[in-house]
């Protein structure tokens, strides 16, 4: 079970709540995008966190739908990714460097809202867990495609890869806090 799940069990309106999380997780996407933090070596923005965290919160479906639905609109033209309009928007931004880590999104949201249906969201090492996973799912396409787009006699891993595992990490260790201290809070409510 998710959170969601829990959150809406007994509710008759289900799918009017669906579909505003689901715009609610587009916006929050667009948001983390835009927020940019330094971090050693390379700028953070918490998008992963947000993709990762809409898995965990949503499941695999609504957490992948919410992902799908900012992916259309950038897709459209909205300049909703980091570093839009500035670095181009739509499809051509979607085909530059980072279409492989926007592919990643989405199956990152279904890898980690399966894990959270498994309830591995609950403790702190295995949402810690669950989230590195995640995480990992949206590197196989982006080096991937930076691979395929750029050559693999670049230094790609340099440049897709390493140069993110602290931050990402980073947002690993604050899931293993906010989703967990979530499940605690709902439990001690009474809520399950």
């Amino acid at each position: 079970m998710t959170l969601y799940a829990a959150l809406t069990a007994s509710r008759p309106e289900k799918l009017a709540i669906a579909a505003l999380v689901t715009i609610a997780g587009s916006i929050l996407l667009t948001l983390s995008a835009k927020i940019s933090i330094p971090f050693y070596p390379v700028p953070l923005t918490m998008t992963t966190f947000v993709v990762i965290g809409l898995g965990l919160a949503l499941g695999p479906r609504l957490g992948t739908a919410a992902v799908a639905l900012y992916l259309v609109q950038g897709a459209l033209g909205l300049p909703v990714f980091a570093g839009t309009p500035e670095k181009g928007i739509g499809f051509a931004y979607m085909m530059g460097p980072t279409g492989g880590y926007l592919l990643g999104y989405l199956l990152a949201a279904f890898a980690a809202g399966t894990l959270a249906e498994r309830g591995m969201d609950r403790s702190p090492l295995s949402a810690f867990v669950a989230a590195l996973i995640a995480s990992a799912v949206i590197y196989v396409p982006g080096v991937l495609w930076l691979g395929a787009l750029f050559g693999w006699d670049q230094p790609i891993l340099a440049w897709g890869l390493t140069p993110f595992i602290l931050g990402d990490a980073t947002k690993a260790a604050l899931a293993a806090i906010v989703f967990p201290a979530t499940w605690a809070m709902i439990a001690k409510k009474g809520g399950l």
